[in-house]
């Protein structure tokens, strides 16, 4: 891939990662800013509710910013764009549709196929 390629990936990369950080410190803020002493038990269940889902929500945008540092590690070393399986290069359009992938097409096809085949 030529480096005019890696660096527009390297760009948006970084946005994304921008926004998870910005959205991160946004429930930061918004949860230790307020006091949630409601007298209602039905509020309270419901403000827990939604403080759970806020937390699972930013759990899983952890492992997307783990995989997008990985990714511009990748791009880093020179190893971005390259399958983990079979070290052909992953194609453009599926670098744009998720730029963290590490598997090209097939061999991700291949690999659901496993779990799939193993229940998971």
């Amino acid at each position: 891939m030529d480096s005019a390629k890696l660096q527009k990936f390297k760009v948006l990369l970084e946005d994304m990662k921008k926004e998870i950080v910005s959205d991160v410190e946004q429930t930061i803020t918004e949860m230790t800013g307020h006091q949630f002493n409601t007298p209602d038990l039905t509020d309270r269940a419901t403000l827990e509710s939604d403080r759970n889902f806020e937390l699972r929500l930013r759990g899983r945008e952890q492992m997307l910013l783990d995989k997008i540092n990985q990714a511009i590690a990748r791009i880093d070393d020179g190893t971005y764009g390259v399958c983990a399986e079979c070290e052909e290069e992953i194609g453009i359009k599926r670098l744009e549709a998720r730029p963290v992938a590490t598997y090209c097409i097939d061999c991700k096809l291949k690999q659901e196929q496993q779990e799939k085949n193993l229940g998971r």
